[in-house]
């Protein structure tokens, strides 16, 4: 038997017929795949000639074989894209100040609520930003601002900085305090229900606390304030939980101590709340919140050393609002 040489159009004959054997099997598995689930329209049907005839996007063809579902990431209906919280902070406070000099003076350790008359409970302003950057990661920045103020007749001489108010005179007191608090926190487990994580931020203290007296009710006398800013890094952990539809805990708790700038830090916060969502965007929380300081500085030839806390039930009420990315 006589061969006959190979050619371009005996190479293209057989490359057409395996390719049109190929396409016919292909075609035959995806009938046999969609078969036992979907009745397959009668030649009298025209539904899949006008879906022939005006392809759909990828994704939604069901002979699209190289069709993969998107993957949505089920997370607790309280992971927010953003999230603008704003309300009230109700504190019981507790200070203990001593501000001595650098020639050797010692400053009397002063209990502003029971030295200096200051009422112990009082409110503050608070206000919170989160953002989630993916499902798993969320970057906050808060505010607190406290200024609280006494005028008192004292009941015992109290040295503070380079002066000394003696018994029985009447002084004018202040204590301000405003908190800046950044933070990043990473999820490390993430579920359908709850999740749970670390974190690391800084508390940015701006702290300014004074004394003044008359003389004869009319000149001042005596006056002293002692202040500082100072950034008191903290790191903690964090995670909430869903009790329904509606209802979902949250709580975060952060601590340490540091000594930055020549100011040697210690500081414990906390917070844990329920949360109500009853409507898409809007949601209501109620918790208890904690801010505690222990600070040892010097400023300006004088000496101080600070331990004040604020700890108290908060009320707040927050706007979701975003895409989230992750659905």
């Amino acid at each position: 038997m006589i061969r006959k040489p190979f050619t371009m159009k005996n190479i293209f004959f057989t490359l057409a017929t395996v390719l049109g054997l190929i396409i016919h099997c292909e075609g035959q598995g995806i009938v046999q795949s969609v078969s036992p689930d979907i009745n397959l329209p009668s030649p009298k049907d025209t539904t899949l000639t006008n879906e022939l005839s005006n392809p759909q996007p990828a994704g939604n063809n069901i002979f699209d074989i190289n069709y993969k579902q998107k993957k949505i990431r089920d997370v607790p209906w309280f992971v927010e894209r953003f999230k603008l919280s704003a309300g009230v902070f109700f504190p019981s406070a507790s200070s203990h100040i001593s501000v001595g000099n650098n020639s050797g003076s010692i400053g009397t350790d002063i209990d502003f609520e029971n030295d200096l008359g200051f009422n112990k409970s009082s409110s503050s302003f608070y206000a919170d930003l989160q953002w989630r950057a993916s499902s798993l990661s969320r970057f906050d920045l808060s505010y607190y601002g406290l200024n609280r103020s006494s005028n008192y007749t004292l009941q015992k001489d109290i040295m503070f900085g380079d002066n000394t108010y003696n018994v029985n005179a009447t002084v004018n007191a202040f204590f301000n305090t405003n908190i800046y608090r950044f933070s990043y926190g990473y999820a490390i487990f993430s579920k359908p229900t709850w999740e749970a994580g670390l974190l690391f931020g800084a508390h940015i203290v701006r702290f300014n606390v004074g004394l003044s007296a008359n003389s004869n009710g009319n000149t001042v006398a005596v006056s002293n304030d002692f202040g500082f800013t100072a950034p008191l890094p903290d790191f903690g952990v964090w995670g909430g939980v869903t009790l329904g539809p509606k209802w979902a805990l949250n709580g975060e708790f952060d601590y340490l101590a540091l000594t930055v700038d020549g100011i040697t830090g210690k500081i414990l916060a906390y917070n844990f709340s329920a949360t109500f969502k009853p409507f898409k965007n809007l949601s209501f929380a109620a918790g208890y919140t904690g801010l505690n300081f222990t600070v040892n500085a010097v400023r300006d030839r004088l000496d101080g050393h600070l331990k004040w806390g604020y700890n108290g039930p908060t009320i707040t009420a927050a706007f979701s609002f975003g895409h989230k990315a992750w659905e």
